[in-house]
Protein backbone atom coordinates (compact mmCIF):
# COMPACT_ATOMS: atom_id res chain seq x y z
CA UNK A 1 0.00 0.00 0.00
CA UNK A 2 1.62 3.41 -1.13
CA UNK A 3 1.41 6.03 1.66
CA UNK A 4 0.82 9.36 0.69
CA UNK A 5 2.92 11.85 1.09
CA UNK A 6 2.09 14.74 3.34
CA UNK A 7 3.06 18.71 3.58
CA UNK A 8 1.60 21.13 5.81
CA UNK A 9 0.46 22.50 2.52
CA UNK A 10 -0.63 19.84 0.55
CA UNK A 11 -0.92 15.65 0.07
CA UNK A 12 0.43 13.48 -2.60
CA UNK A 13 -1.71 10.02 -3.78
CA UNK A 14 0.32 7.30 -6.19
CA UNK A 15 3.38 9.99 -7.02
CA UNK A 16 4.60 7.16 -8.66
CA UNK A 17 1.77 6.28 -10.94
CA UNK A 18 2.80 6.51 -14.59
CA UNK A 19 -0.51 7.48 -15.91
CA UNK A 20 -0.26 11.14 -18.44
CA UNK A 21 -3.25 12.54 -16.04
CA UNK A 22 -2.72 14.79 -12.60
CA UNK A 23 -5.61 15.04 -10.91
CA UNK A 24 -5.91 17.98 -8.76
CA UNK A 25 -7.76 18.48 -6.02
CA UNK A 26 -7.62 22.28 -4.76
CA UNK A 27 -10.11 22.60 -2.69
CA UNK A 28 -9.94 18.84 -0.56
CA UNK A 29 -10.38 19.84 2.77
CA UNK A 30 -11.67 22.46 5.66
CA UNK A 31 -8.49 21.95 7.78
CA UNK A 32 -7.05 25.02 9.53
CA UNK A 33 -3.24 24.56 10.64
CA UNK A 34 -2.74 25.19 13.90
CA UNK A 35 -0.44 28.31 13.75
CA UNK A 36 -3.48 29.94 11.85
CA UNK A 37 -5.20 31.94 14.51
CA UNK A 38 -4.92 28.68 16.93
CA UNK A 39 -6.09 26.25 14.13
CA UNK A 40 -9.50 28.31 14.23
CA UNK A 41 -11.29 30.86 11.74
CA UNK A 42 -13.83 31.83 14.25
CA UNK A 43 -16.43 29.81 12.61
CA UNK A 44 -19.16 27.51 13.92
CA UNK A 45 -18.62 24.12 12.84
CA UNK A 46 -21.27 24.20 10.89
CA UNK A 47 -19.86 26.77 8.66
CA UNK A 48 -16.84 25.04 7.95
CA UNK A 49 -18.91 22.15 6.99
CA UNK A 50 -20.03 24.69 4.44
CA UNK A 51 -18.70 24.67 0.71
CA UNK A 52 -17.79 27.99 1.69
CA UNK A 53 -14.57 26.38 3.68
CA UNK A 54 -13.73 23.77 1.15
CA UNK A 55 -15.41 21.49 -1.46
CA UNK A 56 -17.40 18.71 0.24
CA UNK A 57 -16.70 15.45 -2.01
CA UNK A 58 -14.15 16.38 -3.99
CA UNK A 59 -11.36 14.95 -2.19
CA UNK A 60 -12.91 11.23 -2.10
CA UNK A 61 -13.60 11.92 -5.74
CA UNK A 62 -10.25 13.04 -6.95
CA UNK A 63 -8.26 9.78 -4.57
CA UNK A 64 -10.26 7.25 -6.60
CA UNK A 65 -10.44 8.81 -10.34
CA UNK A 66 -6.88 9.35 -9.74
CA UNK A 67 -6.42 5.43 -8.74
CA UNK A 68 -8.83 4.69 -11.37
CA UNK A 69 -6.50 6.44 -14.26
CA UNK A 70 -3.47 4.85 -12.56
CA UNK A 71 -2.63 8.73 -12.15
CA UNK A 72 -0.92 10.77 -9.15
CA UNK A 73 -3.21 13.08 -7.12
CA UNK A 74 -2.41 16.09 -5.18
CA UNK A 75 -4.75 17.54 -2.46
CA UNK A 76 -4.84 20.83 -0.93
CA UNK A 77 -4.85 20.74 3.21
CA UNK A 78 -5.46 23.49 4.04
CA UNK A 79 -9.09 25.37 3.85
CA UNK A 80 -9.71 27.89 0.58
CA UNK A 81 -10.69 30.22 3.49
CA UNK A 82 -7.32 30.11 5.17
CA UNK A 83 -6.22 30.89 1.36
CA UNK A 84 -7.25 29.91 -1.98
CA UNK A 85 -5.09 28.03 -3.55
CA UNK A 86 -7.06 28.34 -7.24
CA UNK A 87 -6.77 32.06 -7.19
CA UNK A 88 -3.83 34.18 -8.54
CA UNK A 89 -1.86 36.06 -5.89
CA UNK A 90 -3.15 39.36 -7.34
CA UNK A 91 -6.69 38.50 -7.24
CA UNK A 92 -9.18 40.14 -4.37
CA UNK A 93 -10.58 36.65 -3.16
CA UNK A 94 -7.70 35.40 -2.84
CA UNK A 95 -8.41 36.07 1.17
CA UNK A 96 -11.47 35.97 1.83
CA UNK A 97 -13.01 38.33 4.39
CA UNK A 98 -16.59 37.46 3.69
CA UNK A 99 -18.04 34.72 1.76
CA UNK A 100 -21.66 33.77 0.90
CA UNK A 101 -22.83 36.00 3.47
CA UNK A 102 -20.86 35.02 6.03
CA UNK A 103 -17.94 36.91 8.05
CA UNK A 104 -14.78 35.12 8.65
CA UNK A 105 -13.30 36.93 11.85
CA UNK A 106 -9.85 35.58 11.75
CA UNK A 107 -9.28 37.11 7.78
CA UNK A 108 -9.75 40.86 9.21
CA UNK A 109 -6.27 40.94 10.10
CA UNK A 110 -4.71 37.98 8.57
CA UNK A 111 -0.76 38.23 7.46
CA UNK A 112 -1.37 37.19 3.72
CA UNK A 113 2.07 37.27 3.26
CA UNK A 114 2.72 34.15 6.04
CA UNK A 115 0.29 32.04 3.99
CA UNK A 116 1.78 32.72 1.02
CA UNK A 117 4.74 31.39 1.60
CA UNK A 118 3.59 28.69 4.45
CA UNK A 119 1.02 27.16 2.07
CA UNK A 120 0.19 28.56 -0.84
CA UNK A 121 3.32 28.34 -2.77
CA UNK A 122 4.34 24.82 -1.33
CA UNK A 123 1.07 23.64 -2.56
CA UNK A 124 1.87 25.39 -6.39
CA UNK A 125 5.47 24.05 -6.08
CA UNK A 126 4.50 20.57 -5.80
CA UNK A 127 2.09 20.29 -8.29
CA UNK A 128 4.25 22.38 -10.86
CA UNK A 129 6.64 19.69 -10.11
CA UNK A 130 4.17 16.83 -10.86
CA UNK A 131 2.92 18.29 -14.08
CA UNK A 132 6.23 18.45 -15.20
CA UNK A 133 7.51 15.03 -14.31
CA UNK A 134 6.48 14.08 -17.80
CA UNK A 135 6.04 15.90 -21.45
CA UNK A 136 2.65 14.87 -21.85
CA UNK A 137 0.85 15.50 -18.79
CA UNK A 138 -2.97 16.27 -18.80
CA UNK A 139 -4.44 17.75 -15.99
CA UNK A 140 -7.80 17.29 -14.61
CA UNK A 141 -9.03 19.02 -11.40
CA UNK A 142 -12.17 18.21 -9.52
CA UNK A 143 -14.03 20.45 -7.86
CA UNK A 144 -17.59 20.58 -6.07
CA UNK A 145 -20.25 22.84 -5.90
CA UNK A 146 -23.29 23.41 -3.28
CA UNK A 147 -26.93 22.47 -4.77
CA UNK A 148 -27.97 25.99 -3.90
CA UNK A 149 -26.68 28.94 -2.85
CA UNK A 150 -28.33 31.59 0.19
CA UNK A 151 -30.92 33.72 -1.81
CA UNK A 152 -30.04 32.38 -5.06
CA UNK A 153 -32.25 29.47 -7.13
CA UNK A 154 -31.25 26.24 -7.03
CA UNK A 155 -28.87 25.06 -9.35
CA UNK A 156 -30.07 22.21 -11.66
CA UNK A 157 -26.65 20.36 -13.11
CA UNK A 158 -25.20 16.72 -12.05
CA UNK A 159 -21.58 18.14 -13.30
CA UNK A 160 -20.27 21.16 -14.73
CA UNK A 161 -17.23 20.98 -16.95
CA UNK A 162 -15.02 24.53 -16.69
CA UNK A 163 -12.22 25.94 -19.54
CA UNK A 164 -10.60 28.77 -20.76
CA UNK A 165 -11.75 30.02 -23.79
CA UNK A 166 -7.97 29.89 -25.07
CA UNK A 167 -8.00 26.10 -24.89
CA UNK A 168 -11.35 23.73 -24.85
CA UNK A 169 -9.55 21.12 -26.84
CA UNK A 170 -10.50 18.56 -24.45
CA UNK A 171 -13.17 20.25 -22.08
CA UNK A 172 -15.91 20.09 -25.77
CA UNK A 173 -15.39 16.76 -26.40
CA UNK A 174 -15.73 15.93 -23.02
CA UNK A 175 -19.07 17.99 -22.26
CA UNK A 176 -20.70 16.14 -25.40
CA UNK A 177 -19.80 12.69 -23.69
CA UNK A 178 -21.36 13.91 -20.78
CA UNK A 179 -24.81 14.33 -22.42
CA UNK A 180 -24.63 11.20 -24.15
CA UNK A 181 -24.87 9.84 -20.66
CA UNK A 182 -28.07 11.94 -19.88
CA UNK A 183 -26.41 13.77 -17.49
CA UNK A 184 -27.42 17.66 -16.63
CA UNK A 185 -23.97 18.96 -17.91
CA UNK A 186 -23.34 22.20 -17.44
CA UNK A 187 -20.88 24.40 -19.77
CA UNK A 188 -18.47 26.96 -17.71
CA UNK A 189 -21.46 26.12 -15.28
CA UNK A 190 -21.74 27.33 -12.09
CA UNK A 191 -19.00 29.26 -12.49
CA UNK A 192 -16.78 31.11 -15.72
CA UNK A 193 -14.04 28.64 -16.45
CA UNK A 194 -11.26 31.11 -16.94
CA UNK A 195 -9.64 33.47 -13.82
CA UNK A 196 -6.39 35.02 -14.58
CA UNK A 197 -3.56 32.92 -12.32
CA UNK A 198 -6.20 30.35 -11.43
CA UNK A 199 -4.83 27.09 -11.00
CA UNK A 200 -5.68 25.47 -14.55
CA UNK A 201 -3.86 29.16 -15.94
CA UNK A 202 -0.95 28.67 -13.73
CA UNK A 203 -0.35 24.48 -14.68
CA UNK A 204 -2.22 23.96 -17.75
CA UNK A 205 -2.72 27.19 -19.79
CA UNK A 206 0.78 28.87 -19.90
CA UNK A 207 2.04 25.07 -20.75
CA UNK A 208 -0.14 24.22 -23.22
CA UNK A 209 -1.03 21.06 -21.38
CA UNK A 210 -4.84 19.86 -22.69
CA UNK A 211 -6.91 20.28 -19.29
CA UNK A 212 -10.32 20.28 -18.11
CA UNK A 213 -12.11 21.23 -14.55
CA UNK A 214 -14.64 19.18 -13.19
CA UNK A 215 -17.40 20.30 -10.94
CA UNK A 216 -19.84 17.72 -9.10
CA UNK A 217 -22.81 18.72 -7.10
CA UNK A 218 -22.07 18.25 -3.52
CA UNK A 219 -24.67 15.98 -3.11
CA UNK A 220 -24.24 13.46 -5.29
CA UNK A 221 -20.55 12.90 -3.70
CA UNK A 222 -22.18 12.95 -0.11
CA UNK A 223 -20.69 10.17 0.92
CA UNK A 224 -17.77 7.08 -0.07
CA UNK A 225 -20.37 5.21 -1.91
CA UNK A 226 -21.21 8.33 -4.48
CA UNK A 227 -17.99 9.47 -4.65
CA UNK A 228 -16.74 6.24 -6.05
CA UNK A 229 -19.44 5.87 -7.89
CA UNK A 230 -18.67 8.85 -9.78
CA UNK A 231 -15.34 8.28 -9.83
CA UNK A 232 -15.93 5.11 -11.71
CA UNK A 233 -18.38 6.71 -14.04
CA UNK A 234 -16.29 9.50 -15.38
CA UNK A 235 -12.76 7.29 -15.67
CA UNK A 236 -13.22 5.77 -18.34
CA UNK A 237 -15.16 8.64 -20.21
CA UNK A 238 -12.23 10.46 -19.61
CA UNK A 239 -9.62 8.02 -21.16
CA UNK A 240 -11.80 7.43 -23.86
CA UNK A 241 -12.68 11.53 -24.63
CA UNK A 242 -8.44 12.08 -24.79
CA UNK A 243 -7.64 8.88 -26.53
CA UNK A 244 -10.22 10.31 -29.49
CA UNK A 245 -9.22 13.96 -29.54
CA UNK A 246 -5.28 13.19 -29.78
CA UNK A 247 -3.92 14.93 -27.58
Amino acid sequence: MTVPMQHDAYEISGADRVSRWLITCDHATNRVPDWVNGGDLGLPCADMARHIAYDPGAAGVSLALAKALNAPAILSRFSRLVIDPNRGVDDPTLLMRLYDGTVIPANARADKADRLTRLYEPYHDALARLAARQDDTVICAVHSFSPKLRGRRPRPWDIGILYSHTDDRLAKPLIAALRQEDWCTGENEPYSGHLPGDAIDRHALQHNRPNVLIELRNDLIADAAGQTLWAQRLAPILSDVLAKTGL
